[in-house]
């Protein structure tokens, strides 16, 4: 019982308070993938605790044991126990329905956004096959278009696509500086972090902690490709070309240079703070493990304690010869 409540409780401070703390830092824009890596691992430990309080209430403690014979037996006396009361019954049945509904709901989720993506990648694939050309310079698809847009199409053979405005409108180094943002987000694979992100939210869009991570993981990866972007080439030209795009907008599953986040990326740009420092980010990475691997540390904690008391001392004789 104890480690169930504790599995609620961490399950509610994840899903409430967490968000509030991380929205509240302002040192994890100074280094994104920090900020990446705590946002996905409050998201995770949001979901684990909740599916292993639904294991917690179905499957009762059992001391662990080397031997899998006295494990299987012990775990199936358990189970009796816990089903001949009404009580232990109906809590099994709670737990079990939980931990299978919650986690089902997240399995759909991710497998109908993983679907739905893959579907807007390919249609929006074969629209350049026809409409778009090679720019010999860049390498980038090139289509006919009034506006500047610039975005990157994820997934296998992933390419950068920019319009014929941007072509004309950006200078040289801007160019170079989109070319370098929108390859970050190929190389680091940020679709599939916001793929994530956005199917819990779909998932569970009344949990705070599932909305602001989208949020704000949509505003990291900017960052993140803006840092990448910037370490071979000048900020200014990075802030100056997204002045440039901040009105455009790309298509479905694709990652634009552009969009809503375009002023908070600018006056970053434009006064950049150092990154963190290796403490802050051996602290921050402890503290992403420690989310993640509580849950299990809280579930897997009767076990150990019963394993320990079913410990006898070594009786030694008193005779003496």
């Amino acid at each position: 019982m104890i480690a169930d409540v504790a599995l609620v409780v961490v399950a509610v401070l994840a899903a409430t308070l967490g968000p509030r703390l991380l929205q509240r830092s302002t040192s994890i824009e100074r280094s994104p993938w920090v900020g990446i890596v705590l946002w996905q691992s409050l998201s995770v430990s949001a979901v684990a605790a909740v599916v292993l309080t639904g294991a917690a209430l179905a499957l009762p403690a059992v001391p662990l044991s080397n031997d899998l014979a006295a494990l299987l037996s012990a775990c199936g006396a358990a189970l009796r126990a816990q089903y001949e009361t009404p009580g232990g019954a109906a809590a099994s049945a709670t737990g079990a329905v939980l931990a299978v509904s919650v986690l089902g709901r997240v399995i759909y989720c991710l497998a109908a956004e993983v679907a739905l993506a893959r579907s807007q990648r390919a249609r929006l694939r074969r629209s350049l096959l026809i409409l778009a050309q090679t720019d010999p310079c860049t390498g980038a698809l090139v289509l006919e278009h009034d506006a500047p847009v610039a975005y990157c199409v994820p997934g296998h053979g992933g390419r950068v696509v920019m319009t014929s405005a941007a072509l004309d409108t950006l200078r040289p180094d801007e160019l170079e500086a989109v070319m370098a943002h929108e390859r970050a987000h190929l190389v680091a694979r940020h679709h599939l972090v916001l793929a994530v992100s956005r199917a819990l939210a779909r998932a569970f869009p009344g949990v705070p902690v599932f909305r602001d991570a989208h949020v704000a993981l949509t505003r990291l990866v900017e960052m993140h490709a803006d840092d990448v972007a910037a370490s071979c080439n000048e900020r200014l030209s990075i802030a100056t070309a997204v002045v440039r795009m901040a009105e455009s907008k790309a298509p479905a599953a694709a990652l634009g240079a552009g969009g809503p986040t375009s002023v908070a990326r600018v006056r970053r740009l434009l006064a950049p703070a150092d990154p963190l420092r290796a403490s802050g980010v051996a602290a921050a990475l402890v503290i992403a493990a420690v989310l993640v691997l509580a849950p299990l540390g809280i579930l897997a904690a009767p076990a150990v304690v019963a394993a320990t008391a079913d410990l006898c001392p070594i009786d030694f004789p008193t005779d003496t010869v």
